[in-house]
């Protein structure tokens, strides 16, 4: 665990009410206006998803560990076979990071069309219904599973101090190529210095990710 004195104080994650309420105004017309534009996009992958896999449901719902530790269902579009959480379990020696994470680029349980929407990160835009709900904000760190929290020392419960995000940081400096410690520093180093314009230029790095990332798997 790192020292003390290198946990985040009151004054860093009591951040300016002004920017909290900012960016909770912008989180719900964001996340209303993308659900309405974006609802094209959500009628063919759905209907992709279901020509590879008729049996299986369009979206995934897993629980994830938010703000101050709370539990939250995410939405996805399903990338995987309907029983991939029972295969998890073979495939837990040939984890490619460190840390409380799985990641393995050639993971077996990924369907075709998953492949396509996860290298995108289309995948990810149910959870603009969780935004909407306030489980979660456009931009901050990436809401972890309860089996990663269970791994997770006192320095790294700080990432869950804040409300988890879409995207943050983390997925625009390297994504899946960092490791677990990498992807802490960065989730802290965005609690202590965010603000509106910080969150604007994230979102728009973002942009490059959906138009076609290598980094994502």
């Amino acid at each position: 665990m790192a020292p003390s004195d290198h946990l985040l104080t009151a004054d860093q994650l009591n951040a300016n009410l002004g920017y909290l309420r900012m960016k909770r105004l912008i989180d719900i017309i964001g996340s209303f206006i993308g659900l309405i534009l974006l609802s094209p996009v959500f009628l063919i992958i759905a209907i992709l998803i279901k020509m590879e896999d008729p049996k299986g449901p369009v979206f995934f719902k897993q629980v994830r560990v938010g703000k101050d530790e709370t539990h939250f269902h995410m939405y996805k579009f399903r990338s995987m076979v309907s029983d991939a959480e029972e295969r998890l379990k073979d495939l837990l020696a040939l984890n490619e990071v460190s840390g409380a994470m799985f990641k393995m680029k050639n993971d077996p349980r990924i369907t075709k069309i998953g492949k396509f929407i996860r290298r995108t990160s289309i995948d990810e835009l149910p959870q603009l219904w969780n935004v909407l709900k306030g489980d979660m904000s456009l931009v901050g760190p990436r809401p972890p599973l309860l089996r990663e929290v269970d791994e997770y020392s006192s320095y790294d419960k700080q990432r869950l101090l804040v409300t988890p995000g879409c995207t943050g940081l983390w997925q625009v400096s390297g994504r899946s190529d960092l490791g677990f410690n990498e992807m802490v520093e960065l989730d802290i180093r965005y609690i202590k210095e965010r603000s509106i314009i910080y969150d604007y230029k994230i979102i728009f790095k973002t942009l490059r990710v959906l138009l076609g990332s290598k980094d994502a798997y």
